[in-house]
């Protein structure tokens, strides 16, 4: 091989080492989040487990990046109309923009291997005191993620855009600050809706979404 051909050869090699290293630095930029609060963490990994709203809560991730939801509209868990729109407010403005694929099924399924994802219900019924709302899982299909979810809050004038929004990130996998890493506080503003508690407009905020984008 002559000269020329080493050189050739050695630059190419070289630029192919600076393509990797601006690779791997690229790709290191990427996933930057404020703190990884998407379950499993190293804080919240007990497993999801299919429950009743009376028992223990597990958390858990929905199941695929295509969101369907339903809010009751008749029985005792039915909701009312602000508090439909406050629901439909967070799923609007949260968690469509991430790439989650957020719909309404107005038939929703209870059953089979294409459930509802969420149900959204109000009443106090099973919610335990000192809270607002409460997500538990109907059926589990792993250890970390759930077929359908429910997500209970109580009347008279407790559901709000962030509390519906709080809850709903409970049913894609989101967790509270104490069990985020690193650890934040569950009073951190930088959790957004996923801080404890939460303001009655709070949104989903960036570290949320970042999460979310990364999961889905």
């Amino acid at each position: 091989m002559t000269a020329f051909a080493d050189k050739t050869a050695a630059r190419i090699v070289g630029f192919c080492a600076v393509v990797l290293v601006v690779l791997a630095a690229t790709a290191g930029l990427a996933w930057a989040a404020y703190t990884d609060n998407m379950y499993p963490t190293q804080y919240a990994n007990s497993g999801c487990f299919s429950e009743e709203p009376n028992a223990r809560q597990s958390t858990c991730r929905t199941d695929n990046a295509t969101l369907t939801y339903y809010m009751d509209s008749g029985g005792d868990f039915e909701l009312e109309t602000p508090d439909k729109d406050d629901v439909r407010e967070t799923m609007s403005s949260d968690y469509n923009p991430t790439d989650l694929s957020v719909s309404y099924d107005s038939t929703p399924s209870f059953s089979g291997s294409a459930e509802t994802d969420i149900i959204y219900q109000e009443g106090s019924e099973a919610i335990p005191s000192g809270l607002d709302g409460m997500t538990w899982c109907n059926n589990a299909v792993t250890l970390d993620e759930c077929d359908q979810q429910f997500v209970r809050i109580r009347g008279a004038g407790s559901y709000t855009r962030g509390l519906a929004c709080h809850e709903t990130g409970h049913a894609v996998g989101l967790v509270h600050g104490s069990v985020s890493s690193p650890i934040r506080s569950n009073t951190d503003s930088q959790l957004g809706c996923m801080q404890t508690p939460v303001g009655s407009n709070t949104a989903l905020g960036a570290n949320n979404k970042e999460n979310i984008n990364n999961e889905y």
